[in-house]
């Protein structure tokens, strides 16, 4: 056994929870590195009699991947892909599907079943699940593109099942007990089995039928409870090179609806639902309603996202879209089409319709929607009404729906709104659920038609089948799995779906270690609320670059995941990890590599915070063992710097030696092996712009805030800033704070947790910028990190009506120029650069700034600009310089930027406007990268 194990409290703790809304501590959670490992686990749990639970991503929204068990997580390790043969390949099972098909790119295949969550899904999970996507109208479900899968059985014996498998040989007895018992239940697999085109209730009997038999398709959708997959043989299609959507407006759900059996008669690839309530809650989300101003017009009640698709790159599918415009019209819809044929365009829509579950996850106040009846599928004809009956159940019990999804295949996802806090709301669950299915058992549907039964629906499996498919389901696990080893509790001898005892939050649960705050969490109904949050939904285990979650795509540790740690202070906070949870060292290794980017802050679609959640841990351990000298030395940096500048040449001089620099990472842990801040020996003045009083009169319009990094290590930029704003400007001023210290945002006390320091500087700030905000002076930084600290925590460290003007009134540099250029000032440019490639600050990108800066650049003339497609830098201030840090720092800037800075050629200029990924990129590549000033002072 080569793999990792482990039965620490902190980790079962992790393992505890999934996406659903269920709650059972493991026994332990292991992590294999190879098929032989997986045969150790079972070898060591057949001895010990202890059940065995697979598992991916944990992204399970009914309850299947967890359990009293051995958690294996295969997404660490078992990552491996083989080559393409014959259109088909093999990977292990912890293969995220983005990541297998993004390296398919370049083959034009593509594996096409695309569930929501693709970018952090495993291929392991996804056939455990037998999943589906917004395009299984044209490919089918995972059983459909399973060729065949390597799997440990129970009895530790390992083989191929399915195509070219050799269960004849190894396993015979048990291939002649499965086709008896297809043989003795032929006539009911065919009376029972749903008619619909999705369906996942039970096990894939139907695929034992003679002349199509495939274990490995009766194995698909088995949700671990029959063997354990080791390698998958995946079948690929053609990628289409051609795609284009018709955006379908309706003033109601039901014509909605009912529209959709027409639709499909056009041959798309996919028809996608997205309800009012969607769209509302999702143009509450700052990505999605930047996206949605493409293609939602009007206030619609409901869209369809019409997909058609060709594999031809270049194919004219326009009249595609002019066949739906014209089917709609003479369906009473005409002019309800909002085309979009750009692949921008395209990505747009796409991204808030797979945000959906996300989306409606986030709605505010204590119900939640609740995913119990979202997978049932009904055939076309009955769509509309069985949603209207749907609604009527809802109103009945006082609750409200969304709906969105697959509505091609009648498989619509629609959560009611309940508090399973609230006995009341259980019982109305079960109500509810219970009614939901009458109606769908009448329209010949399915209760579960894509996440799997796990927790939540296997207990109705007999009611909506029937007592003789129930006892066929037991008799083939009770063939293949004769001691019940595999994931317990699922499919066969399930537990009640509302046994409270099973569910997250438990009657017992509560607040019990409660976390001295800082911060002004009312907001989120105080910092519980904002970590309860966290819905599991594993958004922050994405492999695209975008910057949430830095260390998790570092690491592939649970641990170091948005959701790892909003789990882990919620059990702490409610005493599920014992007195000492919030302090020990777990909890401090969990927290240790969080790097503040705020990534998850905009990324995360229930708008975790971690960032500022971690400011509150970090503070509460500063005032329980004081505040280590090196977190103290380099927070003081802002009051220290104007005597340390006067010593700039020596403290450069010694900055530059090896010796010293290893003495002190031998005595305050700062790494020799980064390199040391420049001190500059002109620092920024403010007096080279001069100041004026606000009692004087509106004399300026701009005031300009030189944060620390910037006055004292690089006064260029400030210089460039200047030169820049004076010719865009009426008058621009410096800030002159009566005791002569410059002004601080901050954010070096935030980063070592010393939130009563930063609170004296936000006060502090505060206190002098706003009688100049009140007058309507615009203020301009240029650190994106303190820019958008005094927008984001200044006001939640000094709650008041001045902090937030004075955050409304500061923008960042590129913001403001950009803002000037495209009022009508002008600048004249000579001899600019040709190509610039732009990395943005994590925090630029979590406030959605980012583009200020492309859009500033890309206004000189003859520049071309790209942006570099990367997460965090990995230097995050303070972090990079760590000694315990430095190696988990540059590993962040391998996963995107810096090898991304290694492709640009030598004539392109690399931009980044913070100070730390300039830095970063210095010690990564010995590239030099510009502040966006340098780059436009220097082509004026």
């Amino acid at each position: 056994m080569h793999g990792e194990v482990r039965f620490d409290a902190f980790t079962r703790g992790l393992y505890a929870t999934d996406a659903s809304h269920y709650q059972i501590e493991p026994l332990g959670v292991v992590f294999p590195e190879s098929a032989e490992d997986v045969e150790s686990v079972l070898q060591v749990a057949r001895a010990a009699g202890v059940p065995v639970l697979p598992r991916g991503g944990g992204t399970s929204q009914c309850g299947q991947t967890v359990g009293r068990a051995v958690v294996v997580d295969v997404s660490r390790h078992l990552t491996g892909v083989g080559p393409v043969v014959d259109g088909e390949i093999e990977v292990e099972p912890g293969v995220v599907l983005d990541q297998l098909n993004s390296g398919l790119a370049s083959t034009h295949l593509w594996f096409p079943v695309d569930p929501a969550t693709a970018s952090r899904a495993t291929l392991g999970g996804m056939a455990g699940n037998n999943s589906a996507g917004s395009r299984s109208l044209r490919y089918g479900m995972m059983v459909d593109n399973v060729a065949a899968v390597e799997a440990v059985l129970p009895d530790g014996r390992r083989l191929w099942l399915g195509e070219g498998g050799s269960e004849a040989q190894v396993m015979p007895d048990e291939l002649a007990a499965l086709r008896a018992l297809y043989a003795r239940d032929a006539e009911e697999i065919a009376r029972r089995t749903p008619r619909t085109l999705r369906n996942v209730a039970g096990y894939n009997v139907d695929r034992l039928e003679p002349t199509r038999e495939n274990l490995a398709h009766l194995l698909v959708g088995s949700e671990g409870t029959l063997a354990f997959f080791t390698r998958l043989r995946l079948r690929l299609k053609p990628l289409p090179r051609t795609r284009v959507l018709g955006v379908c407006h309706f003033d109601g759900l039901l014509p909605a609806l009912d529209s959709v059996q027409h639709l499909v008669g056009l041959g798309p690839s996919a028809v996608e639902l997205v309800d009012q309530n969607v769209l509302e809650l999702a143009a509450a989300h700052p990505d999605h309603r930047t996206a949605m101003r493409g293609f939602v017009r009007g206030a619609p009640k409901a869209l369809l996202l019409v997909e058609f698709s060709d594999e031809a790159p270049g194919a004219d599918l326009g009249g595609k879209l002019a066949e739906l415009e014209q089917l709609l019209g003479s369906l009473g819809f005409p002019d309800s089409v909002v085309r979009a044929e750009a692949p921008a365009e395209q990505a747009a829509v796409w991204s808030v319709r797979k945000a959906g579950l996300n989306i409606v996850m986030s709605m505010a106040g204590p119900r939640k929607p609740i995913s119990f009846i979202e997978d049932c599928a009904v055939p076309l004809e009955h769509l509309s009404e069985y949603a209207r009956r749907i609604e009527e159940i809802f109103g009945k019990h006082g609750a409200e729906g969304t709906w969105y999804a697959h509505a091609s295949v009648g498989c619509l996802h629609v959560r009611p709104a309940l508090n399973l806090r609230d006995p009341g709301d259980v019982r109305r669950m079960r109500a509810i659920a219970e009614e939901a299915h009458e109606v769908v058992r009448e329209y010949g549907g399915t209760h579960s038609g894509e996440h799997g039964d796990g927790r939540l629906r296997s207990e109705f499996l007999e009611t909506m089948l029937g007592e003789r498919m129930a006892r066929l389901f037991a008799d083939v696990k009770k063939t293949l799995d004769p001691n019940g080893l595999m994931n317990p509790g699922n499919i066969v001898d399930p537990t009640l779906m509302d046994d409270r005892s099973l569910f997250r939050y438990t009657p017992e649960y509560g607040l019990v270690h409660e976390l001295p705050v800082v911060l002004d969490w009312s907001a989120e109904g105080g910092l519980l609320g904002a970590v309860e949050a966290c819905n599991n939904n594993g958004a922050c285990r994405k492999s695209d670059p975008g910057v949430m979650c830095p260390s998790f795509r570092a690491t592939g540790d649970e641990r170091h995941s948005t959701r790892g740690r909003a789990n882990a202070l919620r059990l702490a906070m409610t005493g599920q990890l014992g007195h000492a949870g919030l302090d020990s060292a777990e909890m401090a290794e969990a927290m240790s590599l969080c790097i503040s980017c705020k990534g998850c802050k905009r990324e995360c679609p229930a708008g975790v915070d971690m960032a500022a959640l971690k400011l509150e841990w970090q503070h509460r351990q500063n005032q329980r063992h004081g505040i280590p000298l090196r977190e103290r030395l380099l927070a003081d940096l802002p009051r220290q710097a104007p005597r340390l500048s006067r010593m700039a040449t020596a403290i450069n001089a010694a900055g530059n030696s090896r010796g010293l620099r290893t003495l002190a990472e031998r005595h305050f842990g700062i790494s020799k092996n980064r390199s040391l801040p420049h001190w500059s020996r002109r620092p920024w003045r403010d007096q080279e712009i001069g100041t004026w009083e606000p009692a004087e009169g509106p004399f300026a319009d701009t005031l300009l805030f030189v944060d620390t990094f910037t006055r004292w290590f690089e006064p260029n930029v400030a210089r460039a800033a200047y030169a820049l704003l004076a010719r865009t400007r009426k008058s621009v001023s410096g800030c002159f704070p009566a005791d002569g210290r410059p002004l601080c945002c901050g954010r070096t006390y935030l980063s070592s947790g010393m939130l009563d320091e930063a609170r004296r500087e936000a006060e502090r700030l505060v206190t002098y910028l706003h009688p100049y905000a009140s007058l309507g002076v615009r203020i301009v930084g240029l650190e994106p990190s303190c820019v958008f600290t005094v927008k984001d925590e200044v006001p939640r460290l000094v709650p008041s009506d001045e902090a937030r003007l004075v955050a409304d009134s500061l923008s960042l540099f590129e913001e403001a120029l950009d803002a000037d250029l495209a009022g009508g000032t002008t600048l004249r440019f000579n001899n600019p650069p040709r190509h610039a490639a732009v990395h943005s600050h994590c925090h630029q990108k979590a406030a959605g700034a980012a583009e200020a800066t492309l859009r500033l650049l890309g206004r000189v003339p003859g520049l071309e600009v790209t942006a570099i497609e990367s997460g965090c830098c990995g230097m995050a201030g303070a972090f990079g310089y760590h000694a315990e840090h430095f190696d988990i720092s540059m590993q962040m800037g391998e996963l995107d930027l810096l090898p991304a800075v290694r492709e640009q050629d030598g004539d392109t200029l690399i931009v980044a406007p913070g100070t730390s990924c300039r830095a970063q990129i210095l010690d990564g590549t010995g590239r030099v990268a510009l502040h966006p000033a340098e780059v436009l002072h220097k082509a004026l």
